[in-house]
């Protein structure tokens, strides 16, 4: 399964999240279930990015954001989130 975040960022801030979303990559790395992910930007949009992740399976990725670590880490991201349905079931 993926996991897609779309996150609102205003322009001075896209330095920023993007350190923290590289920080955030780390704590979920370390989580079990965790395959990769990774952070773009709209083509169209320099404002709006999304992070995707994969991962084995939804508990798997519920466990994961469950980790304090993971919390902390995402705080700073997750703040730009979009509130919009996230994760996609492969078959």
């Amino acid at each position: 399964m993926f996991a897609v975040t779309r996150l609102r960022v205003p322009a001075d801030d896209v330095p920023a999240v993007t350190a923290a979303v590289g920080v955030l990559l780390d704590a979920l790395a370390a989580r079990p279930g965790f395959r990769t992910g990774e952070l773009g930007r709209a083509a169209d949009d320099p404002e709006l990015l999304a992070l995707c992740t994969i991962w084995d399976g939804v508990g798997a990725y519920r466990r994961a954001l469950s980790a304090a670590e993971v919390k902390i880490a995402g705080a700073p991201v997750w703040l730009h989130a979009l509130d919009e349905p996230g994760v996609y079931l492969t078959d």
